[in-house]
């Protein structure tokens, strides 16, 4: 076995218990791991005194021996990393030795599958096969209590050989972690008085006050101070437009009962990547009254530019989310963000600025399909239905009034639908993998839409043997339709991209729908007693004959 292999044998880490197996760093940075023993969970590690503690059973060995090696601690933990090294080059990467696990089930990779994850308080290996060349031996582990909470190449015990008279070695205490800023606390809430005059802010609903209001989103630069509801985290993006990708990102993130701040890259529809907390300053946060609030400063321009940092002397769009996080790591936002409604150089001027959760573009395909489906299509389905007996004498255009109502409202419903369907594309750039069943009810829709008018085109004459065919047909086509779009924009009115209000929007959508429903049964009703009392009329008629 290889030496990487060797030594990547024992690493555990950490995968978080939620719906759906993880998968184990399938990106294969348990190899990247081998060298400075960094699990590269995108947070530095602890500098706090470990909980944990690595014991041998003996402090001499000879070649071959095996040595039993022992990581126990007063807390639990979720993953380790143990190394073997020589005591005499202490700063050499290469591993010595090669480890046996004393108990395969508690010493494999990690899984979470719906249970509670197996977490260890003490775990017990050999070392074997130790080279004759080693006169002195040491141990370093690395020991990840959860996802971002780890301590980084913790020393362990030094082991030498018979017969050799034990010397110091040339270090053997673990270098200090790189420094880190510990953020303090907020001596108090935010407030928005200045916003406009000495600070621009970003203010979701426009004009609250996030020191009385919890729901209050609130982000003021350029010492940025930034203010949401503690669900988990609320964070800011910096964007060259007003798509999620590719931006700079900084977040408050809640872990227990504390709040982490750093920097991160976003290169798609993603969770941000490479957290550091590099260029950042002065760093302040605040945890309470259902509120989680942080500061924070960083240079106009970084000195050590990072891929994904912007410099703050352009002009960016703003996106301001927030959602859950466990164990300090952030999971999809719960809703849409709220992004400016134009870019803003940071630097510039102060002023308050305005965004909105819903674009427009989307706004105008519910509103459109709500028109075709509330509107134009009932009213023509309801002239269709009920009111073929007016207007015997009448015509328009040459046609009767009925049916040519009833054409009209339909191709209309057909070209609103056609619009409305062609919006989300445009926005999405594509196919919406995020909404559900949604849009294939709506493909759906649209084929049985665009299916109606070429079934009607080749219908039979009113006097054909088979018209009763094409009634059943067309009515038939024509309620499915109608059902689903019903479907449809009842899953599209929770969709995020619109923001309507919940659960209002959807009362008043099943309002207005029983509202419809109503209306029918009466006229359905009105329509058997008219059909009854004018046969009655003719058999009376026909009886007098």
């Amino acid at each position: 076995m290889s030496r990487v292999g060797v030594c990547c044998l024992l690493f555990f880490f950490v995968s978080v218990c939620y719906w759906l197996p993880v998968i184990c760093y399938a990106n294969g940075k348990v190899t990247k791991a081998c060298g400075n023993m960094e699990p590269h969970h995108g947070v530095p590690g602890q500098t706090t005194q470990s909980p944990y503690h690595l014991a041998a059973n003996t402090t001499t060995f000879s070649p071959g021996d095996h040595i039993e090696v022992t990581l126990s601690g007063t807390s639990y933990f979720e993953g380790f990393l143990l190394q073997g090294r020589d005591a005499v080059n202490p700063d050499s990467v290469s591993t010595v030795g090669t480890f046996n696990l004393t108990d395969h089930k508690r010493t494999q990779l990690l899984t979470c599958n719906n249970q509670q994850c197996v977490k260890n308080c003490s775990v017990a290996l050999f070392i074997l096969d130790i080279s004759s060349e080693v006169y002195l031996h040491f141990f370093r582990v690395t020991v990840v209590a959860h996802y971002n909470v780890f301590w980084v190449k913790l020393p362990g015990p030094i082991v030498y050989k018979h017969g050799v008279t034990p010397r110091p070695p040339h270090s053997t205490t673990t270098p200090p972690p790189d420094p880190t800023t510990t953020p303090s606390i907020l001596p108090g809430p935010f407030v928005s008085d200045g916003c406009g005059q000495s600070k621009s802010c970003l203010l979701d609903p426009p004009g609250c006050d996030p020191k009385e209001d919890v729901d209050c989103f609130f982000l003021s630069f350029v010492t940025f101070e930034l203010s949401g509801p503690a669900e988990g985290y609320v964070g800011f993006a910096l964007s060259w437009d007003t798509w999620m990708g590719n931006d700079d990102v900084y977040m408050c993130v809640k872990d227990g009962n504390r709040v982490s701040v750093s920097a991160a890259f976003l290169s798609g529809r993603t969770s941000p990547e490479d957290q550091t907390q590099a260029g950042l300053s002065s760093m302040s946060w605040r945890l309470a009254d259902g509120v989680i609030q942080c500061r924070f400063s960083r240079p106009v321009k970084l000195s050590n530019q990072e891929p994904g940092r912007y410099d703050l002397d352009q002009k960016y769009f703003l996106f301001l989310a927030s959602g859950n996080a466990l164990y300090g790591r952030v999971w999809k936002h719960n809703r849409q963000p709220l992004i400016s409604t134009h870019r803003k150089n940071i630097t510039g001027p102060p002023e308050i600025l305005r965004g909105s959760r819903g674009p427009m573009i989307m706004k105008m395909h519910g509103a459109l399909m709500l028109l075709a489906w509330m509107l134009t299509g009932s009213i023509g389905t309801i002239i269709a239905s009920f009111y073929k007996p007016d207007w015997p004498n009448q015509t328009l255009l040459g046609q009767k009034v009925w049916f040519q109502v009833h054409r009209g409202l339909m191709v209309l419903t057909v070209i609103l639908t056609t619009l409305a369907f062609c919006l989300p594309f445009f926005y999405r750039k594509g196919w919406s993998k995020h909404a559900g069943v949604h849009p294939y009810l709506g493909c759906c829709v649209l084929a049985l839409s665009l299916t109606q008018p070429m079934i009607a085109v080749f219908r039979p004459s009113p006097d054909s043997d088979r018209r009763y065919l094409f009634n059943w047909v067309h009515w038939a086509v024509g309620s499915v339709t109608e059902l689903m779009a019903v479907a449809a924009m009842f899953l599209g009115i929770r969709q995020s991209s619109l923001l309507l209000p919940s659960p209002w929007s959807s009362h008043v959508l099943i309002g207005y729908i029983t509202w419809l429903a109503l209306i029918r049964l009466i006229l359905l009703v009105q329509k058997h007693f008219c059909i009854k009392r004018c046969t009655k009329t003719l058999i009376k008629l026909f009886v007098n004959s």
